[in-house]
């Protein structure tokens, strides 16, 4: 078990080191100058090159990308172009935003999907089988953003009921922050839930042809006890690695999510940055979006041992 935990989380340090190599090299490789930016068009050469040795960007990219990665390590994140701050206090401010929201919508997709599935399994080709399917088809095929425009139009301008962009600020209270945060977890994760459905209603198909449903059909437990009991757990390897892998789409997916609802969130500060030529807070916000992703790998990786036991045996 120890050997096993060490192999991943040596994995786990690998791949971050590999990925935050690539996320250097390719910003570096963006066209435009930070300096160039910051000080306009009619900057002379001299004021230019000033500003480009004391930002730095004028170093060897080796020499740049191993000071990066040295404060990265410290937990120093330098210092935006833009705004003046440290890149550390952006983020948490910003993921004070994004994490909630990511943490509505996995909740949502889940409450959805796994009872959709499940029911959809256990009555295969009618009513709620056909249900299940439909959703899955128009949720796959409607993008997030479509959604959360389909919602406003809905629920903000027609109705009235919820606001229709911006975050009052936890300081406002929780139930107004959570308010702001309804539509645009409910756009995110309705494209989600629709697969994860799909993957749940296969798992649990596949798992009621097992021995162990035969034999707990022939001890005389109910239909429904036998689903919830016996099926549906067995069935949340493929369901927790398809979430694993929706948590990629989900950080994905508020980058434009969080732009139509006018979020402070961290898509709302990657897309600001790239617009804006900030290569540092580009390069720390996606390195901390591709550590989420490869950890909430590394967290299903864990699960699956303490789901199966078997893969703890076969160690």
């Amino acid at each position: 078990m120890i050997k096993l935990l060490s192999r991943r989380l040596a994995g786990l340090i690998a791949t971050l080191a590999v990925v935050s190599l690539l996320i250097f090299v390719v910003m570096d490789l963006l066209p435009g100058d930070p300096a160039s930016i910051m000080l306009g068009t009619s900057a002379s050469p001299e004021t230019l090159a000033s500003l480009r040795h004391e930002l730095g960007i004028d170093l060897p990219l080796l020499w740049r990308y191993g000071e990066w990665l040295a404060g990265v390590i410290r937990g120093d994140l330098g210092q935006s172009y833009t705004y003046g701050v440290p890149v550390a206090g952006l983020i948490l401010d910003r993921l004070a935003v994004t994490l909630p929201l990511a943490l509505m919508a996995i909740a949502i997709s889940i409450a959805v999907a796994l009872p959709l599935g499940a029911l959809a399994a256990a009555h295969r080709d009618r009513l709620p089988d056909a249900v299940a399917l439909v959703f899955s088809q128009i949720g796959i095929a409607v993008p997030g953003f479509w959604v959360a425009l389909l919602l406003i139009m809905l629920f903000s301008t027609a109705l009235g009921w919820m606001p229709a962009g911006g975050f009052p600020g936890w300081d406002a209270g929780i139930w107004r922050a959570l308010r702001a945060l309804v539509m645009p977890a409910i756009a995110l994760a309705l494209p989600q839930a629709a697969v994860l459905t799909r993957v749940a209603r296969s798992a649990v198909l596949e798992s009621l042809h097992e021995d162990f449903i035969r034999t707990a059909v022939a001890k005389g437990l109910s239909k429904r006890r036998v689903l919830w009991r016996h099926s549906v757990p067995n069935a949340l390897v493929p369901v927790l690695t398809i979430l694993g892998l929706q948590f990629t789409f989900l950080v994905a997916g508020a980058v434009l999510v969080e732009n139509v609802f006018n979020l402070p969130g961290l898509g709302r500060l990657a897309y600001q940055a790239l617009s804006q030529r900030d290569i540092i807070v580009m390069q720390d916000v996606v390195l901390f979006f591709a550590a989420l992703v490869v950890v909430m790998n590394f967290i299903v990786d864990l699960s699956y041992l303490a789901i199966d036991p078997r893969l703890r045996k076969g160690d």
